[in-house]
C-alpha cells in the first residue's frame, strides 16, 4: 500500500481512570495532530530546530509542556519574567505558524456514563479520534493509503493494551463499521526528540483547560483552536464526551 502524505502524532492530558477523579482536572484529553509530510519536513521541523538553537544552543532539548509550565529541568531560566515572556511569545508564534490539524476528544469523567460504554475513556477517545481522521481522509479521497500514528510509550502493559485496541478499531470494530486498513501504530520513547510529538504534547492540556475554564484567558488555546478539526461521527454527542472544534464565526449584525 502506498504511503499517504500525512503523519500523525498523539498525546494525552489527564488520566483515564474512573476510580479516582482529580477534582482539579477531572478530564481526559486525547489529541492527535496530523501533519502533511512535505510541510512538516520542510517548514515545521526546521523552524522548531532554529528555535531550540536560539534558546539552548543545541537541538537536543525536548519541549515538554509540564516542564515548561513548572519551569524545571532545562527550563529553569523561565523563572526570569522577561525571558519567560519572550520564550512563550516565540513558542506561541511557532505553534501558530505551524500547519497541522488537531483531532481531539475530551472525556469529562464527572459525567461520563461508564454503564453506557464498556470501554474506558482512553479507548472511547481513541475510537472517536481515529474515526474523525478516517472521515477526514475519506472526504479528500486519501483514505486508501498507509498512515503512521506515533504514540508515546507508557509501559509494557499499557502499550500492549493500546496496540490491541488500536488494531481492534482499525480492523473495523468501530461505530462506523469500516476497517481503517492503512492505519499503522508506532511507539516512541517519551524523551524522543520528535517535533510532532512535542507539538501534540503542547496542545493537549490547553484543550482540557479551555473546556474546564472557558472564561479564563488561555493564549495557547486561542492559537490552536483554528487548527481543531471537528467531524460528526457516531456517539460524538453523548454526555461526557466533547469534540472541541474551531471557533464558530459570528453571524451578520
Amino acid at each position: 500500500m502506498q504511503n499517504g502524505e500525512y503523519i500523525f502524532y498523539a498525546d494525552e492530558s489527564g488520566d483515564h481512570s474512573l476510580v479516582s477523579v482529580d477534582a482539579a482536572y477531572p478530564v481526559f484529553v486525547l489529541t492527535i495532530c496530523g501533519f502533511r509530510i512535505t510541510e512538516y519536513t520542510q517548514r515545521t521541523v526546521p523552524s522548531f530546530q532554529r528555535f531550540k538553537f536560539r534558546y539552548f544552543g543545541h537541538d537536543m532539548t525536548v519541549l515538554h509542556e509540564h516542564e515548561i509550565r513548572k519551569q524545571t529541568g532545562e527550563f529553569k531560566f523561565l523563572t526570569d519574567l522577561a525571558m519567560r515572556e519572550r520564550f512563550h511569545a516565540d513558542l506561541t508564534g511557532l505553534v501558530d505558524a505551524a500547519s497541522f490539524k488537531i483531532f481531539s476528544c475530551i472525556i469529562d469523567k464527572r459525567v461520563f456514563r461508564a454503564d453506557l460504554f464498556p470501554d474506558n475513556p482512553y479507548q472511547v477517545a481513541l475510537s472517536i479520534c481515529l474515526q474523525m481522521i478516517f472521515r477526514y481522509l475519506q472526504k479528500s479521497g486519501r483514505s486508501a493509503r498507509a498512515y503512521h500514528f506515533v504514540f508515546e510509550k507508557r509501559g509494557d502493559k499499557e502499550d500492549r493494551d493500546l496496540e490491541l485496541e488500536f488494531r481492534r478499531i482499525a480492523d473495523g470494530r468501530n461505530p462506523l463499521h469500516v476497517p481503517f486498513t492503512g492505519f499503522k501504530l508506532r511507539f516512541a520513547d517519551k524523551r524522543s526528540n520528535s517535533t510532532g510529538m512535542q507539538l501534540a504534547d503542547l496542545t493537549a492540556r490547553p484543550i482540557g483547560l479551555a473546556y474546564l475554564r472557558p472564561t479564563q484567558p488561555n493564549r495557547a488555546f486561542e492559537v490552536i483552536q483554528p487548527k481543531l478539526c471537528r467531524i460528526k461521527i457516531p456517539v460524538s454527542a453523548q454526555r461526557g464526551i466533547t469534540i472541541p472544534g474551531p471557533k464558530k464565526a459570528k453571524g451578520p449584525g
